[in-house]
């Protein structure tokens, strides 16, 4: 019987701790730190549309990707929309640098334990960068979604 319950229990840890974002999925509430050191909860952003990316400061394709998404924020003439940029760096002065250095002016939260971070394991964040693209009721409506893609969300907003 023992060996029957530590294998279960073995099952269902194995299947959370894999647990991987589906479309249709509602957005994990987590609370992180943004650059100021304040606590914000990612459930304050239900009632828009958002794009979540995960990134780090020395991940060579997210700070690319960076560039794109600064333009995209800049373009984006609707508060309906909000990108939140979640680093999984372990070091903060990294993270603060990457974020001056590419002129991030979006929200920026950060937990950091990499991807062993809670908030990327809720996502099931296996690389990076990892977008995840969620409607104004909170859900999931496509991952890594293209920049045409995230347009007409945002069009749908106009």
């Amino acid at each position: 019987m023992k060996k029957l319950v530590l294998a279960i229990v073995l099952i269902v840890s194995f299947s959370k701790g894999n647990a991987q974002m589906k479309i249709g999925d509602a957005m994990p509430n987590s609370t992180l730190k943004n650059i100021q050191n304040e606590a914000v909860e990612l459930s304050s952003f239900k009632g828009k549309t958002v794009l979540v990316d995960f990134w780090a400061s020395w991940c060579a394709p997210c700070r690319v990707a960076n560039k794109k998404l600064v333009k995209l924020h800049s373009d984006i003439k609707t508060k309906d929309f909000e990108i939140i940029g979640i680093s999984l760096d372990t070091d903060i002065v990294k993270w603060g640098n990457a974020i001056k250095k590419d002129k991030i002016e979006y929200t920026q939260l950060n937990e950091p334990k990499g991807f062993d971070a809670k908030v990327a394991v809720r996502f099931g964040v296996e690389e990076l960068p990892t977008t995840y693209l969620f409607d104004k009721e909170g859900i999931l409506i496509a991952i890594n979604p293209t920049e045409e893609e995230i347009n007409n969300q945002i069009n749908k907003l106009q």
